[in-house]
């Protein structure tokens, strides 16, 4: 038989990208492509919706092969990442049967925060324990965290796995200058050092957090979280090189931890550019060995995007993130369960959780393929835009003085709640989408009961204390939330009632706008099919006993319906008009106020409905 060379897409010819321009340009008849198809991400670049080969041609992201320096493919040669738990215990024998259960059903590292810190803690915590194959990362208020350290290192030598240990204790003397703008009790340079020297026998104890994910939880975009970890991480670099250690002793006990958002292919991009950027900057340390310029990281879904309400979206959420993760190429993922926003994750919440990362293991495999998306025109283009705007942050801050000095001048906290309260702003307005929250909320779904704890509740040592200018990592949905729940505990439940009358296209869409607009607030919302005439329409509504009717219909039919629908409901309820419709001013002239539509604040509008029908 003849061999078949003929490859299958030589008959077709070749298009440029002019050609695609084109065609693009006349489909879209005289409307400009960047304003109709170009987006302006919150990283301050734009993304076009289409990438060629051209478009890659000169970046540097394709040269090397994962493992390879500078590991923007990834640290290693294969993708095998721990799938981490937390464990959630009050005293240390808790924490072992927590602990056991949790790596019998899949997990493979382990986190505690101990709130005892002795060597009788420490040994029932990892009884039964094999540390030669299980992560262990553990953390305790920071002033202990030096005693830790020695009774770590005693304990893994004493069980014979100083070679093969893979761990961490997360020391942060930054955490409370984050959180809450005053400084740290503690010489975090001298306790750190002290550290360093203490682990000098179990190698793969990483020991310095730059815990990136309090800004991600604090509404951080993704490129101020790249930039002021990198940042974070010179910190340590400068800090104790100068403290006499070398660059490969310091780099090889940093960890990264970091968050993910659900922005999929941007988080992707983030962590390649990450590794990418921070063996850059290792090798101006003068290493003896490229490999210390490795970065460790590890991630953790969103807290910032949970939601109390429709809290099982919270389970699509974390999915898609660690998705970014793992195929980024991470070291170990952190599922945060889908309750926890509102109560103590149960056993039911954390094995979903597990479970979450084991599908994209065994399921989707995603664990065989190392960068997959390496060469992708896309992610490469993505990866080298995000890492330049947070190279342009992290010089910045390096201009000021580096990241301590950033701290201590409020730049940081000040410039991530800034972008807390721009997205807090977009939420309000739905340019940000929580499903279930802000946009087709479950109107009937009531959550008061189900909360059983303070999401912001200190760590018990002093990390609780007042915020004097700290990041104030207020979740996304809280605003909405707040609504929701004054609904909820008020002695009425406002009804809001669709009148629907005229065309049936625009009164239906109007309808369901309505609905999803006035059910954010947890109101009932009593739909109709149409009604013939508006007498009609408000005896119903009157019947019904609404708080507020909503007019829904056609721009056009407005200027004759809204007059007749505001006099005949004389005040016995609000009266909304669901649109902007050109005669807008001479209906307020009418004396009709109340109007929603895709430009309205619906945070706000919300407020002010409650203000007026709450008791």
């Amino acid at each position: 038989m003849a061999e078949h060379t003929e490859k299958l897409f030589d008959m077709f010819p070749a298009v440029s990208a002019e050609e695609w321009r084109a065609k693009v340009d006349a489909d879209l008849k005289g409307v400009p492509f960047e304003k109709k198809l170009v987006w302006r991400t919150n990283e301050g670049f734009n993304v076009n919706p289409m990438y060629r080969r051209e478009d890659i041609a000169d970046l540097k992201t394709t040269e090397s092969l994962p493992g390879e320096f500078p590991y923007v493919r990834g640290t290693r040669t294969n993708n095998d990442w721990f799938i981490r738990q937390e464990i959630i215990a009050d005293n240390a024998v808790d924490a072992n049967t927590k602990a056991k259960d949790a790596l019998e059903r899949g997990a493979t590292s382990l986190g505690w925060h101990m709130p005892e810190v002795t060597a009788e803690a420490l040994a029932t915590f990892l009884a039964g324990i094999d540390l030669t194959k299980v992560e262990i990362n553990l953390s305790c208020c920071m002033r202990r965290a030096e005693e830790l350290t020695s009774l770590l290192v005693d304990y893994v030598e004493s069980v014979g796995a100083a070679e093969a240990f893979r761990g961490s204790i997360k020391f942060n003397p930054f955490k409370r200058e984050l959180k809450h703008g005053t400084k740290a009790p503690i010489d975090g340079v001298a306790a750190a050092s002290a550290m360093i020297r203490k682990a000098a026998g179990v190698k793969g104890l990483r020991l310095l957090s730059v815990d990136s994910a309090m800004l991600t939880n604090g509404g951080a975009y993704i490129y101020q979280e790249l930039g002021y970890a990198l940042s974070w991480g010179a910190q340590w670099m400068t800090s104790l090189t100068d403290a006499g250690f070398s660059a490969d002793e310091v780099a090889s006990r940093i960890k990264f931890d970091m968050g993910i958002s659900t922005n999929y292919f941007m988080e992707l991009a983030k962590f390649r550019a990450a590794r990418m950027l921070w063996a850059q900057i290792v090798e101006q340390y003068k290493p003896e060995c490229l490999c210390s310029a490795k970065m460790m990281a590890h991630a953790s879904t969103s807290r910032y995007n949970q939601t109390i309400y429709d809290a099982h979206v919270n389970l699509l959420r974390s999915q898609t993130e660690a998705m970014s993760a793992a195929l980024a190429g991470v070291d170990s993922i952190t599922v945060v369960p889908f309750d926890e926003p509102f109560k103590t994750p149960d056993e039911f919440s954390e094995r979903i959780a597990r479970n979450q990362q084991l599908l994209l293991k065994e399921e989707s495999h995603l664990d065989k393929v190392v960068d997959p998306a390496g060469g992708s025109y896309y992610i490469e283009t993505l990866t080298v835009s995000l890492a330049n705007e947070a190279w342009k942050l992290f010089l910045d801050v390096e201009a000021q003085g580096g990241f301590a000095k950033a701290l201590e001048n409020g730049l940081v906290q000040a410039a991530v709640n800034a972008s807390n309260e721009k997205r807090h702003g977009d939420m309000a307005r739905r340019k940000e989408i929580l499903l279930g929250t802000n946009q087709f909320p479950n109107v009937n779904e009531m959550a008061a009961a189900k909360i059983e704890h303070d999401e912001n509740g200190g760590c018990g040592c002093g990390c609780h204390a007042e915020n004097q200018g700290g990041i104030l990592a207020t979740r996304l949905a809280s605003d909405f939330e707040q609504l929701r729940l004054a609904t909820e505990r008020a002695a009425n439940r406002p009804k809001v009632f669709m009148l629907t009358i005229g065309n049936l296209a625009m009164r239906l869409a109007r309808s369901q706008f309505s609905g999803n607009f006035f059910g954010c607030a947890g109101y009932e919302i009593i739909d109709n099919n149409g009604f013939a005439t508006v007498a009609e329409g408000i005896d119903a509504a009157v019947k019904a006993g609404a708080d507020i009717v909503v007019l829904c219909s056609s721009d056009d039919e407005y200027a004759e319906f809204a007059p007749d629908a505001f006099k005949l409901l004389g005040g016995r309820a609000e009266f909304v008009v669901a649109g902007a419709p050109a005669c807008t001013e001479e209906l307020k002239a009418q004396g009709i106020q109340n109007f929603i539509h895709v430009r309205s604040n619906v945070l706000e509008t919300l407020r002010e409905f409650n203000a007026k029908l709450l008791r």
